[in-house]
């Protein structure tokens, strides 16, 4: 048994609401996230965002390694974040456990923009626009091709 058969929901999992689709993920806040009195640091909120980021695409089809090595695509390329705005609503503090919505809110040629909202219990606690941009390794801004429009917008 391999270790994608024995956590399956290691990525979270895509749910449908009254919006469309949504990339869920949980996690938990580790000491290492916080400061001397157990509040969520940030840049912690940034990096579960990430995560949260990554799994979707993943469970979309694809994910960032496969991107890189270009065997998901006739050129190597990968996401990278052009544009983030952050709204912090209420603290996180250690050993609560968040989840991280993920949900496409707009696409471009080749970006993307993503709405993520982090819950404790239901209640938003931080909340996140990011726009990223498909480049190649060259730096060059790449089109969305026609499989990752079609994923993008089956969740949008």
């Amino acid at each position: 048994m391999t270790n994608k058969d024995r956590w399956p929901d290691l990525a979270g999992r895509l749910e449908n609401d009254e919006c469309g689709q949504v990339h869920v993920l949980p996690v938990r806040v580790y000491f290492e996230d916080t400061d001397a009195g157990g509040v969520a640091y940030h840049a912690s909120y940034i990096r579960w965002c990430e995560r949260g980021r990554s799994d979707f695409l993943r469970l979309l089809g694809t994910d960032a390694r496969r991107m890189i090595d270009g065997s998901d695509s006739l050129e190597p390329a990968a996401f990278v974040v052009r544009r983030m705005t952050c709204d912090f609503k209420r603290p996180a503090r250690m050993d609560d456990v968040l989840e991280v919505a993920t949900r496409v809110k707009d696409m471009g040629g080749a970006s993307v923009t993503l709405n993520q909202v982090v819950t404790l219990d239901g209640r938003e606690i931080f909340e996140a626009d990011v726009t990223v941009v498909l480049v190649a390794v060259s730096g060059k801004p790449l089109r969305l091709s026609d499989a990752l429009r079609k994923a993008f917008a089956a969740s949008g």
